[in-house]
């Protein structure tokens, strides 16, 4: 091993060379920079670097920077330092690691350090250690590992800067040292720190990481002389033990993690078999003592982290005990915002511990143990918990088991029931009783664990729970069977109204997530899956029908909650008819149709459960439309139909109505179902059908009894409602009675039309009594004591009517606002309805009469307020209008017997748009006239049927099919003129820019009348918009092929005379409006221009070249500019060139002068009017005479006018004009300070 020091032998290179190499010494420099990467890229190219070049004096004078470097006073530069002197001892194994610290050990001693560099030698020598430790040499040279332990040891003494690193570096290097180095090195060293162990946490857990790892080493014997007992956790160190872990759990309360030392106590417990002491002395008779605190916290850490190391028998007793009591009372009372909450800590103990535990029995006990929390019944843990996830199936099927167990006989009695501290200080009495809220979150529990699509669960187990909740929610048991399962065991204590109504709400929500669920079969692409489908093909909905089914039939044995009538159970027998009937035909054909259809009757019959009253009919319409739909029975009801003369409402229409009625529930359930049987009727939609979707989605307000009748029973709604109570009790609260903005005006007109009444019925009680009569009267005729009672109850009497008005006033107003909201969930869920009959019918004629009335409601949702409601149904309703019906690619192409009706509609849409008042809503009419006339026109010649176009086919430029392009420019030129002739207009320009794009034709018989508008427009505005309007045509190649020759010619000409014309300005414009158009005209200009050279057209341009020579007299032109460039481009087509500025340099011989810039005023300085005037100064005499001079200055000196100023202000006089030579009078005393220099300094040599 060589030892490097600077020895004279070697030859070593000049200091200079160093200073030379900049690279060299920039990458010290970036090992001090905070940005990591460029620390760790600094050491990579310095090992480089080294290794390259092996010169022995850079190598010494990096380890001599680096070694320093160690105590740098910056905190992120440490660490670069100490890691680039761990890879270099790591990469250069000659240079010996006792030779490096002894350089830490001279370099950074905190003993001789000066208390100013105390902490930075304390960081120096403990990221030396640590840079020793990353070499990985460290453990092949003994004596070095002892040193460093030695020197970590009297580093624990600075624990006011280094904390406890220096025991958790011993650790990190006793946690790795061989046994070897270890008994032979290291153990003489420690043992005064492991004999004291119970003196400190740091050493008590420097002991245990000793015997962890080196437990043949430190047998019982030495144990036992070390600390006299051969076991650390005994009923005599106990006490120790827990003082020394609520220490470090009070030094752990700022990191919010759980101490080392007392993970390392427990595992010691289980080794030496004294869990049970250590858990119940130390943590729930010490810990747990405490004031709420740390303590508590670093207890409930423990437990989390205790999960994977114990047995079965310690997780159920640990689980059932104290500290889960105090978790949960924390869990209850942490629920406010800015509280400490540690349940997502502890759900991520249970999380890794499920995810890496594989034994089923432990994680059934932690998952019983953690439901078995319930504060008054109700369990703590949430009744979605995402570590179900993690679950093996036979330990989910065992918990599923219990939960169903627990369901059926709630006994909380034998859970781990508490109530908060925060509840027995309020004295809070439950509403329901506990087993009621218990059963409630088990049902959640249940749907929760199906909906999850994570959780590793088969399909038996999901019918197990749908079949249970089912079951106990609309059956109850006679007698047990064992054909069904669910009637083996009854309810120990029978359900309640309230969480039968929540179990009846579940239940739904149940059937909506086995709806969802995705196939085991992941090579089926997610679009092409089939929803509601098992893995054998079959329903969901059609098993628990039949399970219902088998139910009905065995009344001696289940009761049903709500006996069916005579008519709901044909309608239920019928309704499986025709599911059967539907099934056998859906291998015929229609079946995606036959399967929605299916789908709709088994929801519908599960829904029987639910509402009977209410569906029954709804069945009979169904079967009737099911039936219809049928080729054979609808020709026989056609034939049957005709023969009588009746107008009998064909099926689809039935059927829309049916889905419109179904749409009223709310319920997502129902909502995905009727989407997808509108989606298989959807090529049978007629136009009454149509007509009737768009009723529903403007209902006629003043009619009752029509339109499809809102539910507002469903649990959702419920919640929602409440929801917006509180919301709207927090207003009228905050408000002070004040009404609320969304309130009509009507509504303040009666609130004090009731003011006034009340003050009027005030009034009639006060004179009734005499009572505003007595206060007229003197203080002595007081009312006597029987009036008075009588005025009392007569007041309050009155006052409680009042109140009650107002309550019955609010209630209103709430209903009100609830009935709004279940108005437009309804018409978004219409709108499903709409959008999947445009996407999937573009090119249905009937899509036509979609374009008015979703104009109207944009229009009338416009002017909506800002409700998210509101807001939600017109952005659905835009998104449809705008982007699937205008913008698709598929639409009508055979309106030939519709012309002269689109023709009509054409021109309605635009004379409706030129009415409106903004371009937002003008917008979605141009794109509906664009539309219209799309269809019009059809396909062209070169473009296939759905919209691609065909190789080797040139499409005609001059197709316009059906369009009447006379007709249809005149409506459009009309529009134009009424752009170019408003000052505000609903048109904008991008309207007309896409229908040049889109259609050429029509843009070729629009150029004049736009042409015309460059100098007829209302203002400069309008103008400018015009000559944007004619460059984006003639940018366009289709036009200028329509306008090849003659026509092309004429247009330039006549744009070459109005350009000519617009440019003819005269005086000097400052106009900004004007400039912007003259910036537009002059684009439009520099593409006339190109184009008529490029062409070689016989248009003169000489007109136009002196017009637009005279516009930089008209505009003041910059250096730069959008209007000054665009010019200059315009300008250079006809060979002139922007001239250049030369500078004028000044003639040496009085030549011209450039004019010089009047000098600003400086800031800071008093204009000449405040400064303070000069007094003449007296004339004085020659400089011989003048003695007294002097001492004037000097006199001024004194009072504090030094010579600076004088010198100032002498520089130049007031007028401007360059000061003259001095004065004779301070000539001489200049030279009077001269001798009284000379005369002081001779004084001081003679002294």
């Amino acid at each position: 091993m060589m030892n490097i020091q600077p020895i004279a032998a070697v030859p070593v290179r000049t200091a200079g060379a160093l200073h030379q190499n900049r690279v060299f010494l920039d990458f010290f420099w970036d090992l001090a920079k905070p940005d990591q990467d460029i620390r760790l890229r600094a050491v990579e190219n310095l090992l480089k670097y080294l290794k390259d070049n092996n010169e022995e004096d850079e190598l010494e004078y990096t380890l001599k920077k680096l070694v320093d470097g160690l105590a740098h006073t910056r905190e992120a530069a440490r660490p670069g330092f100490s890691l680039a002197l761990g890879q270099l001892l790591t990469a250069f194994e000659d240079i010996t690691l006792q030779n490096i610290l002894d350089r830490i050990r001279e370099k950074h001693n905190v003993q001789t350090a000066t208390k100013k560099f105390v902490r930075n030698a304390a960081f120096g020598s403990l990221f030396g250690v640590l840079a020793l430790h990353q070499s990985g040499r460290l453990f092949k040279e003994p004596p070095v590992v002892l040193g460093s332990v030695q020197l970590l040891q009297n580093l624990t003494q600075q624990r006011q800067h280094l904390k406890d690193l220096p025991n958790k570096t011993m650790m990190d290097i006793l946690a790795e040292v061989p046994k070897k180095v270890f008994e032979e090195v290291l153990l003489s060293a420690l043992q005064a720190d492991m004999a004291s162990a119970f003196q400190t946490p740091e050493q008590l857990q420097l002991l245990l990481v000793a015997l962890e790892r080196f437990p043949q080493t430190l047998q019982p014997k030495k144990v036992k002389k070390l600390l006299g007992s051969s076991k650390i956790i005994n009923d005599d160190n106990i006490g120790q033990l827990t003082h020394l872990l609520k220490m470090a759990a009070r030094s752990a309360k700022k990191e919010c993690a759980l101490p080392p030392l007392a993970l390392d106590l427990l595992k010691l417990s289980l080794r030496e078999d004294s869990f049970q002491l250590f858990w119940n002395k130390a943590v729930v008779e010490g810990m747990l003592k405490e004031h709420w605190g740390p303590t508590h916290f670093v207890s409930f850490r423990l437990l989390g982290s205790a999960l994977p190391l114990l047995s079965v028998y310690q997780l159920r007793e640990v689980l059932s005990g104290e500290v889960m009591k105090q978790y949960g009372d924390h869990v209850v009372s942490a629920q406010k915002q800015d509280h400490f909450k540690l349940a997502p800590e502890m759900d991520t103990y249970v999380s890794n511990f499920l995810a890496g535990c594989q034994d089923t029995e432990k994680q059934l006990a932690v998952m019983v143990g953690f439901t078995s929390l319930v504060n008054q019944g109700y369990p703590v843990v949430p009744s979605v918990w995402r570590v179900v996830q993690h679950l093996q199936p036979a330990a989910l099927r065992n918990y599923v088991a219990w939960l169903r167990s627990t369901f059926l006989r709630p006994r909380v009695d034998e859970l781990l029931n508490f109530t908060s501290h925060k509840q027995m200080e309020r004295k809070e009495e439950l509403k329901e009783p506990p087993q009621f809220r218990l059963r409630k979150w088990i049902v959640a529990r249940l749907v929760s664990i199906v909906d999850n699509n994570h959780v590793k669960k088969d399909e038996q187990l999901i019918m197990d729970i749908a079949r249970f909740v089912f079951f106990h929610t609309f059956f109850s048991v006679k007698k047990a069977c064992a054909n069904i399962p669910e009637t083996e065991e009854k309810l120990h204590i029978p359900l309640d109204g309230k969480t039968r109504a929540l179990m009846v709400t579940s239940f739904f929500g149940l059937l909506l997530s086995v709806h969802n669920l995705p196939l085991a079969d992941e090579s089926v692409a997610p679009q092409k899956r089939p929803t509601g489908v098992t893995s054998d093909g079959s329903l969901w909905l059609e098993r628990l029908v039949q399970y219902a089914q088998d139910l009905l039939d065995k009344p001696a044995l289940v009761r049903p909650v709500h006996t069916l009538s005579e008519e709901q159970r044909q309608a239920w027998d019928s309704m499986l008819e025709s599911v059967a009937c539907l099934k056998k035909k859906g291998g015929k054909g229609h079946s995606a149709e036959n399967a929605a259809f299916r789908q709709l009757f088994l929801l519908i019959g599960m829904h029987l459960f639910k509402a009977p009253d209410e569906l029954v009919d709804i069945m009979k319409d169904l079967q009737r439309c099911v039936d219809e739909a049928q080729e054979k029975t609808a020709k026989k009801n056609r034939e049957k139909a005709g023969k009588r003369g009746e107008a009998e409402p064909q099926w689809v229409e039935v059927m829309v109505d049916i889905l419109l009625s179904l749409l009223s529930q709310p319920s997502r359930h129902i909502r995905q179902v009727c989407k997808s049987v509108f989606a298989s009727i959807c090529p049978h939609v007629n136009a009454a059908a149509l007509t009737a979707i768009l009723d529903a989605l403007e209902p006629d307000e003043d009619a009752e009894g029509d339109g499809p009748v809102l539910v507002l029973d469903d649990a959702e709604a419920a919640e929602k409602m409440e929801t917006e109570n509180d919301v709207e009790e927090d207003m009228e609260n905050e408000s002070d009675g004040t009404s609320d903005e969304e309130d009509d005006d009507s509504d303040g007109a009666v609130e004090e039309e009731v003011d006034q009444n009340f003050k009027a019925e005030l009034m009639k009680v006060l004179q009734k009594k005499n009572a505003l009569a007595a206060e007229k009267d003197s203080s002595e005729d007081d009312l006597d004591d029987d009036t008075m009672m009588e005025l009392d109850k007569s007041l309050s009497a009155l006052f409680s009517e009042q109140q009650k008005k107002v309550l019955a006033r609010k209630d209103t107003v709430a209903k009100m606002r609830k009935k709004k909201t279940l108005l437009f969930d309804f018409k978004i869920k219409v709108l499903d309805l709409v959008e999947v009959f445009v996407s999937r019918q573009a090119d249905n004629p009937l899509v036509l009469d979609l374009l008015e009335p979703l104009l109207s409601l944009i229009e009338r949702g416009m002017a909506l307020g800002n409700e998210q409601q509101g807001q939600e149904f017109l952005r659905r309703a835009a998104d449809i209008f705008k982007n699937q019906l205008c913008r698709s690619k598929g639409y009508c192409k055979t309106a030939q017997d519709r012309q002269e009706e689109l023709h009509f509609l054409l021109n309605k849409l635009m004379t409706k748009m030129q009415k409106l008042s903004e371009s937002s809503v003008g917008l979605y009419y141009f794109s509906a006239a664009l539309y219209v006339v799309k269809v019009l026109r059809g396909a062209p010649s070169g473009e296939s049927v759905d919209g691609a176009l065909v190789s080797g086919v040139a499409p005609d430029l001059r197709f316009m099919g059906n369009v009447d392009v006379e007709q249809v420019a005149g409506i459009f030129r009309e529009a134009l003129g009424h752009f170019m002739s408003r000052r505000k207009s609903p048109l904008t320009t991008q309207m007309f820019t896409d229908l040049f794009a889109r259609f050429p034709v029509l843009c070729v018989k629009l150029l004049n009348a736009t042409v015309q508008h460059i100098a007829s427009g209302i203002r400069e505005h309008q103008q400018g918009q015009a000559c944007v309007l004619l460059l984006r045509a003639m940018q366009n190649r289709d036009v200028q092929k329509l306008m090849s020759g003659v026509p092309w010619l004429h247009l330039c000409t006549k744009v070459v005379a109005q350009l000519t014309a617009a440019f003819k300005l005269q005086g000097q414009m400052e106009n900004k409006a004007l400039q912007e158009k003259t910036v537009k005209a002059l684009e439009l200009c520099r593409l006339l221009v190109k184009l008529i050279q490029l062409q070689k057209l016989s248009v003169d341009l000489e007109a136009l070249k002196s017009a637009l020579q005279l516009l930089p007299e008209v505009f003041a032109f910059k250096k730069t500019g959008k209007l000054e460039d665009t010019y200059w481009t315009v300008m250079r087509h006809f060979g002139v060139t922007k001239p250049t500025m030369e500078k004028i340099k000044p003639g040496k011989d009085g030549g011209q002068q450039p004019p010089q810039r009047p000098a600003k005023k400086q800031k800071g300085f008093l204009p000449e009017s405040k400064k303070k005037k000069k007094r003449p100064q007296p004339v004085l005499e020659p400089a011989a005479d003048t003695s007294s001079a002097p001492m004037t200055d000097n006199a001024r000196v004194k009072k504090g006018q030094g010579k600076t100023n004088n010198k100032k202000k002498s520089k130049r006089k007031a007028d401007g004009t360059p000061a003259s030579q001095p004065s004779p009078a301070k000539k001489s005393k200049m030279q009077n300070d001269k001798s009284v220099k000379k005369k002081k300094k001779n004084k001081q040599t003679k002294d």
